[in-house]
């Protein structure tokens, strides 16, 4: 028997991909569904930054001025911390912003956000399940059934179903689970997993987001919303056992007394090989806890399989290296949305939106991916840092050539 549908489109997810296309399909008039694991406000292993190509797209999505008001400094340059080297060059300028100084991008810390986005899709008409998981997805004919669950205190787990013809994944690439999208994890030496912390009072220049190289692992900084200094790695997971061996054995053999953290460990290993990191944090101070996640899968996966649209990591995602996650999350929503918000109902209309999707998302983000991983694989390998540094040094500018490379000036389709 056919389930009716409670709504036009469920979103398993309320990050930046997920909350800007609930958002702009709520304000064409569908019936939304959010779907959001966590209670927010919340921080996020993420870099933060926004590149200024989306702030056309910001605007769009109605939280323009809000992400003005609250974002951290322009980044008007770009450098490099590795070793004893720290090299700088300008950031391309990006001349389509909505104003003539939104040409550069600026960082907003993950907690804001999110928030920010997903108030303004319930404000549209999105209906918010929080804090919800999506634990198994099922056809009924047209309609697919989406069975959540959430804990309710004492009472145990509280278990609903919603039903819509569209599903859209949203939930990224790290967390497995039992749906079809999720991605499978196995343990690999060579994973990268992810760390992320904020400090206040640090000294790192305002306008400048510094790639760090490090034995293992790669990472950025950047100033954020309210003074801020975010700071994100990521460390292949057999360094990092390497590094907390190390620590434990120390000098004079096992100190069965001493213990170090994966977090402790990346923060020793980040300072120690970074003079530019060392310097930027010299007075500064850990604002919470650090944060851990991965391992990362970067890579271009389906946008429509199995009946199920695909946005943000959950579709494809890059090295975080180019510091271009955000930007593809919010750009990828808007690009499925516009690509459904108008098309024929029934499945034929929505596989006829999974091709276009597909072919305008591979077009916008097939080049980034392809960069970041290359520059990955320099950073990665044998004696990666040191010919990065020489490179550098010795052509500056390779930084801003890095920087539109990767489509921090690229212009997100439909504004012109």
């Amino acid at each position: 028997m056919t389930r009716f549908s409670t709504h036009d489109a469920i979103v398993i997810g309320a990050g930046p991909a997920g909350s800007s296309l609930a958002l702009t399909l709520a304000r064409c008039g569908w019936a939304v569904a959010i779907l959001e694991k966590s209670v927010f406000p919340r921080r996020k292993v993420c870099g933060e930054y926004i590149s200024a190509s989306n702030v056309v797209l910001l605007d769009r999505l109605e939280i323009g001025d809000a992400w003005r008001a609250t974002a951290g400094p322009e980044i008007r340059r770009v450098g490099f911390f590795s070793g004893e080297a720290s090299v700088e060059a300008p950031m391309p300028h990006a001349a389509h912003g909505s104003s003539a100084k939104d040409g550069f991008g600026r960082a907003l810390g993950r907690d804001h956000l999110d928030f920010l986005l997903l108030q303004a899709a319930r404000s549209a008409g999105a209906e918010l399940f929080q804090p919800y998981r999506a634990v198994a997805i099922e056809r009924d004919g047209d309609i697919k059934s989406v069975r959540i669950e959430t804990r309710d205190g004492n009472a145990g787990d509280t278990t609903t179903t919603l039903h819509a013809p569209v599903i859209v994944a949203a939930h990224g690439s790290w967390e497995p689970g039992p749906l079809p999208s999720q991605l499978e994890k196995v343990s690999r030496p060579s994973d990268l997993l992810g760390f992320k912390a904020h400090f206040t009072g640090s000294s790192l220049a305002p306008d400048l987001m510094p790639l760090l190289t490090f034995p293992g692992g790669y990472g950025g900084m950047v100033l954020a919303d309210h003074g801020r200094l975010s700071v994100s790695c990521c460390i292949r997971h057999d360094m990092l056992a390497c590094l907390r061996d190390k620590h434990w054995r120390g000098r004079d053999g096992p100190r069965h007394d001493s213990h170090v953290s994966a977090a402790d460990a990346v923060s020793r290993h980040l300072t120690a090989s970074c003079r530019g990191v060392r310097d930027a944090l010299e007075g500064a101070h850990l604002e919470g806890l650090w944060l851990a996640a991965g391992p990362i899968r970067p890579g271009i996966r389906s946008g429509y399989k199995d009946d199920i649209f695909r946005v943000g990591n959950a579709a494809g995602e890059s090295h975080p290296i180019i510091a271009e996650g955000i930007s593809m999350a919010l750009q990828s929503g808007w690009l499925l949305a516009s690509e459904l918000k108008d098309a024929p109902r029934g499945k034929a209309g929505r596989e006829a939106v999974g091709r276009r999707y597909e072919t305008a998302w591979r077009g916008l983000f097939s080049t980034r991916i392809h960069v970041a991983g290359g520059i990955a694989r320099i950073a990665l390998g044998p004696g990666g840092p040191a010919l990065m540094r020489t490179a550098v040094r010795n052509v500056p500018q390779a930084l801003t050539w890095g920087a539109q490379l990767s489509g921090k000036t690229r212009r997100v389709p439909g504004f012109g």
